[in-house]
């Protein structure tokens, strides 16, 4: 790991430290022009990222801790025996009712307790405010009855802290999330009402004719734990609904509270003006990244420096904002776009990270922001000019490739430009079984788009076998002379070999393209697997090579390597930001999860529908086109 040391600041750095707007893409990723920013953004003192050094980190954790506590408390309140008589005397004002509201408050507000403890510890504003509100109504209870001294003075001293480190808990959230979580609330609310009236109809267990009122009465109170105007025979079926409305009750709130807490998450989309700005900056400044053109994706966000001479694209994933490859544009103007970017994931409680940035985008970020650095892997740049086949290292790349060649495999390497639209639909319809996954692989180094418009400069190599294409290579431009691999697709029983084939083809390709230097894959932890294998490696070394070798079988990590290897490229590191080790496991969940190595499970109704035939295949979608 490395922390860098500040240096001084250049001309257009200090110009943009002095200004005070801060001209940052919206969720919908189009740049505002200065005095739009700083017209649309609230007068109050922003958050700053540099200001989190002054905070007092024990605090959200302390609070979330006695929170969880406090909530834990009040659910198991509900295994208490009986409530005191002072209760009891006030029962005869709501008949049949107070006894179970109160209980039902008591571990309704425990649960939410316990759901907001986590929003507390990422110091979000809604979660105190939910708490405090809470914690009042929870003392109100506990005075009410009687009894809990102990957790009522531990409550009492909570609410009061809470209100005393006000200041503490800032981060802001996403409407989106908000107004989600209340269509989802009352979804559920009336999914639960319906269920419920269901059982009613089946059970045939009333002691009397009710009316419809009066049973979604029934149903309304049971889902929070209250007994209604219905009287059952036998008993057991009642008991038997309280529990199934109970429970319904409970996943509704769990599930609701879950959505409004969540960590807030802006839809990505890059609009077409700030794409056209992207590609202003890459065709200036394009030479300096080979991952520069991935930054057009169209699931990102940009933020821009107050100049306009650079940018930052990232996309927020479980609360984590992150970052790819270096700030888009002159490197002297990239403080002005990362000291944006840092306060917006400070005023969000986001923790900040970069993936794959180059030596010198690493020591940016960790000046500017106060961040380490850790050498995450290597990537595999092929000079043009360098490369051959012949020799005894390339024997079996050589071999490889004829031996494709033989069985009538022919390549071709085109621009996207100079593909016929009709043979370009037919490739992307072809290939798209191919990506063995729903999900597409990739964020750091993948474009997520084959042969969209406004990607005529990228290149596209297929392979054919007796005119039928058997696989497919895509690289995006990497400034004026270069490539970077995108995707490779192939046909799982078509011969071994072909993206090798395609490869060297494309390399072979190069000059008559004025491409100078091809871009490969990322290799992780490249040196560590180098170094391991090598005579004389230490003991510390061998077995960190061993755990790499192990986590191979799920991602990829020593074949990515060995398979750049084979073309002898020359190896330039890359480097992970993020703020200290702290945040380190759930930045490492959260780069896995935008890269798709890990993919929560999620019910997708459409897809239902497709396998059981309800719905027509799905069909590839026309990319979007960014920048026209």
């Amino acid at each position: 790991m490395t922390t860098l040391t500040p240096r001084d600041l250049g001309p257009d750095e200090k110009a943009a430290e002095m200004s005070d707007s801060h001209d940052t893409g919206s969720a919908g990723g189009a740049g505002l022009p200065a005095a739009t920013a700083e017209a649309a953004a609230p007068p109050a003192e922003p958050v700053r990222f540099a200001d989190r050094a002054r905070q007092h980190s024990w605090v959200p954790i302390s609070a979330a801790l006695l929170t969880a506590l406090v909530g834990l408390s009040d659910v198991t309140a509900i295994f208490e025996a009986g409530l005191p008589n002072k209760l009891h005397k006030l029962n005869y004002l709501v008949p049949g009712t107070l006894a179970n509201v109160t209980r039902s408050a008591d571990v309704i507000i425990g649960l939410m307790l316990l759901l907001l403890a986590h929003g507390l510890r990422r110091r979000k504003r809604r979660a105190w405010q939910a708490v405090t509100a809470l914690l009042a109504f929870d003392i109100a209870i506990h005075i009410f009855h009687g009894q809990r001294i102990p957790t009522t003075v531990v409550t009492l001293v909570l609410l009061l802290a809470l209100l005393y480190f006000h200041d503490e808990f800032y981060a802001e959230g996403d409407p989106r999330t908000r107004w989600r979580a209340l269509w989802v609330l009352g979804g559920l609310a009336a999914a639960d009402v319906v269920i419920g009236l269901t059982y009613i109809m089946v059970a045939r267990g009333l002691a009397a004719d009710y009316s419809l009122r009066q049973r979604v009465q029934e149903v309304v109170y049971g889902l929070v734990g209250v007994s209604g105007p219905v009287r059952w025979v036998p008993e057991a079926r009642g008991d038997l609904f309280d529990i199934l409305t109970s429970a319904l009750g409970l996943f509704t709130l769990v599930v609701a509270a879950y959505l409004f807490l969540r960590p807030a998450e802006p839809r990505a989309r890059l609009g077409p003006a700030d794409a056209a700005r992207i590609r202003d900056l890459l065709a200036r400044h394009g030479d300096r990244d080979s991952l520069g053109y991935f930054a057009l994706r169209n699931d990102k966000n940009v933020i821009w420096s107050p100049t306009g001479k650079a940018c930052v694209c990232y996309r927020v994933v479980s609360g984590v904002m992150l970052a790819s490859g270096d700030p888009i544009g002159d490197p002297e103007a990239w403080p002005g776009a990362i000291g944006p970017f840092l306060d917006e994931a400070a005023r969000h409680a986001w923790a900040p990270a970069v993936m794959g940035c180059s030596e010198l985008g690493a020591e940016v970020w960790c000046r500017e922001g106060g961040l380490t650095a850790l050498e995450l892997g290597d990537e595999a740049v092929v000079n043009v000019a360098d490369f051959s086949l012949s020799g005894r290292s390339m024997r079996n790349v050589r071999q490889m490739v004829n031996r494709v060649a033989k069985h009538g495999y022919v390549a071709e390497v085109r621009r996207v430009k100079d593909v016929p639209r009709a043979e370009l639909d037919r490739i992307i319809e072809t290939a798209d079984p191919w990506r063995g996954s729903h999900t597409e692989r990739g964020f750091s180094m993948a474009l997520g788009r084959i042969g969209a418009p406004g990607d005529e400069d990228c290149v596209l190599a297929t392979a054919t076998q007796d005119g039928a294409v058997k696989a497919v290579l895509q690289l995006v431009p990497w400034g004026s002379d270069g490539l970077s691999l995108d995707l490779m697709r192939r046909d799982k029983g078509a011969q071994p070999g072909l993206n090798d084939f395609l490869i060297v083809e494309t390399i072979k390709a190069a000059p008559c393209l004025g491409v100078k230097r091809v871009s490969l894959n990322f290799a992780m932890f490249r040196a560590a697997l180098e170094r391991g294998e090598r005579i004389g490696a230490g003991p510390v070394l061998r077995a960190w090579r061993s755990v790499l070798i192990f986590l191979s079988k799920w991602f990829q990590i020593e074949s990515l390597y060995k398979f750049n290897a084979k073309f002898r490229p020359v190896w330039q590191p890359r480097f992970f930001v993020f703020p200290g080790t702290r945040d380190a496991p759930r930045i490492a969940l959260a780069a896995l999860e935008a890269e798709a190595f890990l993919v929560w499970p999620r019910l997708e109704l459409r897809r239902i529908a497709r396998k059981l035939g309800l719905t027509g295949p799905r069909r590839q979608p026309r990319a979007p086109v960014p920048g026209r």
